[in-house]
């Protein structure tokens, strides 16, 4: 009795997990960018920019940023927080600390719950005196 009962279990575990992944793999939610590069051009020195990136959850599932993280300490990423349902329009903003007088190129790592891996967004410009 013990045997066919261990034989049930499993078989009921093996089911609900194949189920559990059928579910976890259909349609994620897909972020639609407006742009993903952003250039300054010209800026002054010692003033900050601010490039805003936006998107649409395109998808069937609701979308949330994990993190925005700046390739460096002179650029911060801020986002849209929260649930992000599908249709609805998120924002990444990235501001480059105009402290140093030359070309810049810099990027924004953005991780979302996409299934898609990071997603780079570019700034860059030239910071003049």
């Amino acid at each position: 009795m013990k045997k066919y009962l261990a034989i049930l279990t499993l078989v009921v575990a093996a089911l609900s997990f194949n189920f559990t992944t059928i579910e976890s793999n259909s349609v994620e939610a897909v972020m639609s960018w407006n742009l993903t590069a952003y250039d300054f051009g010209q800026i002054e020195l010692n003033k900050p920019v601010t490039g805003e990136f936006e998107f649409q959850n395109t998808g069937s599932k609701p979308l949330y940023i994990l993190s925005a993280q700046g390739s460096c300490g002179c650029t911060v990423a801020e986002y849209t927080r929260g649930e992000i349902l599908p249709g609805e329009f998120g924002k990444v903003k990235a501001t480059y600390n105009a402290a140093k007088v030359g070309v810049f190129s810099k990027t924004v790592t953005v991780n979302a719950s996409t299934g898609e891996g990071p997603i780079i967004l570019k700034i860059k410009g030239e910071v003049v005196q």
